[in-house]
């Protein structure tokens, strides 16, 4: 085995203590003798829950040697809220160990730059691998097995029942409901999402008329279908299709259609396979891979879908069975004009204005309020500055504040209300005054509204309930609140500044160049006036960036991929894994600030 860096792991420290273990108190010691994996995430972040997904394997494999602990790290100040990740780990099935690091305590004692980092720690507690953002469970299933071996025969390995500790489950009808949609007999269907299928309830909200799925994450078609965390929904126009309503079913990475007559569920697109880089973009709807579609609505004739996966807009077209992309690049960020070169970042609400001109989107890690034109299909920004800018401040929409919101609402009015997730409240726009008002606040996680009568009703998905509110005459007064996610900014000197991706194939595999590049870097830079040159795409994982010595500061985008394949000449197709990560760096631009950047994809500086 390769010898390694012998980095001692430094402690886990996080002021809002541990969750999974019962009530006690971890510290590395405890650990000695396991593998640990920290993996450091933050449960806005869409990349962060694949990365979840990709260890529950890993976990089961390897539970009497290997320990994940999972570090909480917020970006939104909701997230820093002990409450709200005791409920996000609930919601997304954590089972193992969570450190609540509000602080950022130990992202800044690893040196973590990004969300989501997965750093492994051997046996004898030295860090000996860090991995940024998706595809590495391979990777770090492999270096576990070289691990358990290494130190099995060095006697420093300890087998047995790692620390977690289940929580008591919580009973009721909904579990984290996403969205719903009023049903034309006025029932209400409810994706239920923390009991992986659908709930239709009667015109009151609350009494259960029948459960679609058997609450067995899965997908299965059929009458006995199964769902995996489903959220958004459409009613389709009358004769579109043979099925009634779209589901996005979010972490199985498909659309389902439901036939409200008998509750037959059908896959309309989508392969359960996660959309890697280099995939299809457009096809035959169930051979293109998707990527977290998080909701869907009817739009000019097809159904539009809120791909938070990756940072775009597909639609579905019933009629011709195919998929394809709408809108957006991949690139993470909040970027106006036509459909091809706007960036999302992370869209994951869908609402069409009554005339049916303009779609409405939740672009919820921007904390923005965008639509795209029907005519021109260019993309438009309501209110929203960025990434990192973000709060619950009234007022003209330039100014305005929002933090983290998932669904919208058309109302009679023509204005939009706004499912502002972490702010607790829900939000109204006007496009006629370009004003932004609060309509209601002390709702728990809203993620979805619907009308009734000149009421609206709220999924309160954190409450585990939905909830009916009178539309207010005038709108709640609340004291304006401003916020920037709190990480530092990195320290550069203006002028040349180089840029390192590093990136170690995993052991037994290589970068295999037989088709072209294996590798590719973005770079970009929020203002663009921040990089006088070296923006762009290219296949070189290093590059020479020009920083300007006029812009005091701002965020470098870096998007990183590298692709692995098993090194064995004698096998004719080899197994190839894909490596991605997606940067937003902010940086302060000062004269004696760093000249070089790195940042790990796998691997260790």
């Amino acid at each position: 085995m390769a010898s390694r860096a012998r980095v001692r792991a430094p402690e886990l420290v996080g002021a809002g203590g541990w969750l999974n273990t019962g009530g006690k108190e971890l510290k590395l010691a405890d650990l000695r003798g396991k593998c640990v994996v920290l993996d450091f995430w933050t449960f806005c972040c869409i990349n962060c829950l694949h990365v979840l997904d990709e260890l529950r394997e890993l976990e089961e494999k390897h539970r009497d040697t290997v320990v994940i602990v999972g570090v909480h790290s917020p970006k939104f100040v909701h997230e820093a809220d002990h409450r709200a990740v005791v409920d996000a780990v609930e919601r997304y099935e954590v089972h193992h160990p969570v450190l609540d690091d509000p602080a950022l305590a130990t992202w800044k004692q690893y040196a973590v730059r990004a969300w989501p980092t997965l750093v492994v720690i051997d046996p004898e507690g030295y860090v000996v691998a860090q991995h940024a953002g998706e595809g590495h469970a391979h990777a770090i299933a492999r270096l576990v097995e070289e691990l358990e071996a290494e130190h099995a025969a060095k006697g420093t390995l300890r087998r047995g029942d790692g620390p977690y500790v289940a929580p008591e489950p919580a009973a009721g009808d909904l579990r984290f409901p996403g969205k719903a949609v009023r049903l034309p007999n006025g029932h209400f269907l409810v994706a239920d999402s923390g009991h992986h299928s659908l709930v239709e309830l009667a015109a009151d909200g609350e009494t259960v008329v029948r459960r679609i799925g058997d609450g067995v994450r899965g997908l299965v078609d059929g009458d006995r279908p199964r769902f995996s965390e489903p959220q958004g929904l459409v009613l389709l126009p009358e004769g579109t299709a043979d099925h009634d309503v779209v589901v996005a079913d979010t972490v199985n990475h498909a659309l389902r259609g439901v036939r409200l007559a008998d509750g037959t569920v059908t896959t309309l697109a989508g392969t359960g396979r996660q959309w890697w880089q280099g995939s299809a973009t457009e096809g035959p709807a169930r051979e293109v891979d998707l990527s977290s579609p998080w909701d869907v609505a009817w739009f000019d004739g097809r159904v539009w879908i809120a791909m938070a996966g990756v940072h775009q807009l597909w639609a579905y077209d019933p009629a011709a069975g195919t998929v394809g992309v709408a809108a957006g690049t991949t690139n993470e960020g909040l970027v106006d004009g036509p459909a091809a070169e706007a960036w999302f970042a992370q869209p994951s609400g869908l609402a069409v204005s009554a005339d049916g001109e303009r779609l409405w989107v939740a672009d919820s890690e921007t904390s923005a309020l965008r639509w795209v034109s029907r005519e021109t299909k260019a993309v438009h920004s309501a209110v929203g500055t960025g990434l990192f800018d973000f709060g619950h401040r009234d007022g003209a929409a330039g100014q305005a504040l929002l933090q983290h919101p998932l669904g919208i609402t058309v109302l009679p009015d023509g204005s939009v209300a706004v499912s502002d997730t972490y702010n607790h409240a829900l939000r109204r726009y006007d496009p006629a005054s370009e004003e932004v008002s609060t309509l209601a606040t002390d709702l728990r996680e809203p993620s979805g509204a619907v009308l009734v009568d000149g009421d609206i009703v709220v999924v309160e998905s954190a409450r585990h309930r939905l909830t009916r509110l009178r539309l207010p005459e005038e709108a709640v007064r609340v004291d304006a609140v401003a916020h920037r996610t709190q990480r530092a900014a990195t320290e550069v000197a203006p002028g040349a500044l180089r840029l390192d991706v590093v990136f170690q194939a995993p052991t037994g595999q290589k970068l295999d160049e037989r088709y072209g590049p294996s590798t590719r870097l973005l770079v970009s830079a929020t203002p663009p006036e921040l990089l006088v040159s070296g923006a762009g795409a290219d296949s070189a994982l290093s590059r020479e960036l020009v920083l300007s010595d006029t812009v005091a500061e701002g965020v470098l985008h870096v998007s990183a991929m590298a692709a692995s394949c098993d090194d064995d000449p004698a096998v004719e197709y080899p197994a190839c894994h894909v490596h991605q990560q997606d940067w937003g760096v902010p940086v302060r631009l000062t004269a004696d600030g760093a000249r070089r950047l790195p940042l790990v994809l796998a691997g260790l500086e």
